[in-house]
């Protein structure tokens, strides 16, 4: 019968073995041998007493049981590597890994300049930068600190707001001399629209504040990353959405319907309450939010 005591080895060798497909892909990755890991899920089929794997000619197949184990089993690896980096922290001046997550746009645009100072203050700190258009899940430690373009709902999480960005419409002045300005809302009908290709939940909610012109329906241009979709805005591709911070001083990026169409959103540093403990998350979500900070004051 299932102990509930089961070492967490067992279950980091499961996962390799799902991840890799085979014994000896799963030991190769996590330098091991083959009969270990063997043994490894051996031991753990007979601790929970469930069948995990299939040989066939491919490979191992995973079980349906060990597809339904698979997620808590993944939230598991997250934890323990985030026990690992805050441990790696505590034992060295500002050393260790921090994993910062944020949209691909300021990612490149505005992080650089803020973590490179730090970083070279503090050669022992590695940033780990995962850029997407997908809110990596700080609860199941993703990632250590994320910037947002909302303020998080769960009261697990330290959020600090530390300004604001305006969302507007933009297009290139060689798209406008070919196909006009658009004098309305309405006119963006007769124009190639640039936009999101699908529905993540920040999108949804944006979706709610679009004009039924902005539809993704009538886009000639469908992308879920923002730095692709702003490179083919400037690129004279069609109209699309920027942020109005990043348009300014651009001279191939100019607004267009800016008193008809803008949404303002607030811009927030956040991490997991738990790691208020580790000096290099702290630094880094102070070194963030101060940068931020600075930076939109700016253009205030």
């Amino acid at each position: 019968m299932y102990s509930g005591n089961i070492d967490w080895e067992l279950y980091r060798s499961f996962l390799a073995v799902l991840q890799q497909g085979s014994l000896s892909a799963a030991a190769r990755a996590l330098n091991s041998t083959q009969p270990t890991i063997g043994r490894h899920i051996a031991a753990l089929e007979k601790a929970l007493e469930l069948s995990l794997f299939i040989r066939s000619p491919d490979g191992l197949l995973a079980t349906d049981a060990a597809k339904a184990l698979r997620g808590q089993v993944e939230v598991m690896a997250s934890t323990a590597a985030a026990i690992e980096r805050v441990a790696t922290g505590q034992q060295q001046e500002l050393g260790g890994v921090v994993r910062i997550t944020a949209s691909e746009v300021v990612g490149v645009a505005l992080l650089p300049d803020i973590i490179t100072p730090l970083q070279q203050q503090y050669p022992g700190l590695k940033l780990e930068l995962v850029l997407s258009s997908q809110a990596q899940d700080l609860l199941h430690r993703e990632a250590d600190i994320a910037i947002r373009m909302f303020r998080p709902k769960q009261t697990q999480l330290v959020a600090r707001r530390v300004g604001h960005s305006v969302l507007a419409l933009h297009a290139s002045p060689a798209y406008l001399e070919r196909f006009g300005y658009p004098e309305s809302v309405e006119a963006l009908a007769q124009h190639a629209i640039i936009g999101f290709d699908s529905l993540s939940d920040f999108i949804r909610k944006l979706t709610k504040s679009l004009p039924p012109e902005l539809d993704r329906e009538n886009f000639a241009f469908s992308c879920d990353s923002d730095l692709a979709q702003l490179a083919l805005i400037r690129a004279g591709a069609g109209i699309g959405i920027c942020q109005a911070i990043l348009a300014k001083g651009d001279d191939k990026l100019v607004p267009v319907l800016a008193e008809a169409f803008q949404l303002k959103m607030d811009v927030w540093v956040t991490m997991h309450e738990d790691l208020r403990n580790s000096q290099p998350c702290v630094r880094v979500f102070e070194a963030l939010a101060d940068g931020f900070r600075t930076y939109f004051q700016s253009f205030d």
